[in-house]
């Protein structure tokens, strides 16, 4: 599992002037608890944020059955607004959120990378959550109802010599999300559900 971005390329700024990186390190630690807890081996990836390579990623995850990236959402720049947060201005969103899947037709296992995403986005629907409609925008679906898309350029899926999703968590521009994404309950929701989702994939394969 990989922590998306890092210490010096920290992601996206959320809508109170958060780092990105710090969303992804957070549910990523849930997520690895919950994935050991359903006896699954895990192999922690730029948790600390040190790997700035994209390509270090997946070469530091060869041997294992299955690559999930963590990362949390933004938009663009057209749709964001401004607003002053604790006297500094940030930009927000009030139009979307969600979570989003990512997978690669270029990964050297894409039906299983595309199996793997399906059952997240399904179990992930089923503990609450809902997936955004905003990526249709821009990329390719592969499975709308259960917010899985297809982003085939993205080198940490079409690199990893294993099947690769990439998760988008939520939408940190999305003042409202933004919170929720920050709550423990939710995040041990959203990680149950993303390690169940892993243990019947890999059982299946």
């Amino acid at each position: 599992m990989d922590v998306g971005h890092g210490l010096k390329d920290t992601g996206a700024i959320s809508a109170r002037g958060k780092p990105e990186f710090v969303f992804n390190q957070l549910l990523a630690r849930r997520l690895a608890q919950a994935l050991r807890e359903h006896q699954l081996r895990v192999r922690e990836i730029n948790f600390d944020g040190s790997i700035r390579k994209l390509a270090e990623r997946t070469a530091q995850a060869r041997g294992s059955d299955l690559f999930i990236a963590i990362h949390h959402d933004s938009i663009d720049e057209q749709y964001l607004q401004t607003w002053l947060w604790q006297r500094q201005t940030q930009t927000y969103t009030d139009v979307k959120r969600g979570f989003g899947l990512f997978i690669s037709a270029r990964n050297p296992d894409p039906d299983a990378s595309l199996t793997c995403a399906v059952v997240m986005g399904l179990l992930l629907r089923r503990a609450g959550f809902e997936p955004s409609s905003w990526h249709g925008k821009s990329h390719l679906a592969a499975d709308v109802q259960n917010g899985v898309w297809y982003y085939d350029s993205l080198v940490v899926l079409h690199t990893a010599s294993m099947p690769a999703v990439l998760v988008e968590a939520g939408v940190i521009k999305h003042r409202d999300e933004e919170l929720a994404l920050l709550d423990p309950q939710r995040q041990a929701r959203m990680a149950d559900a993303l390690a169940t989702a892993s243990a019947a994939c890999l059982s299946a394969r």
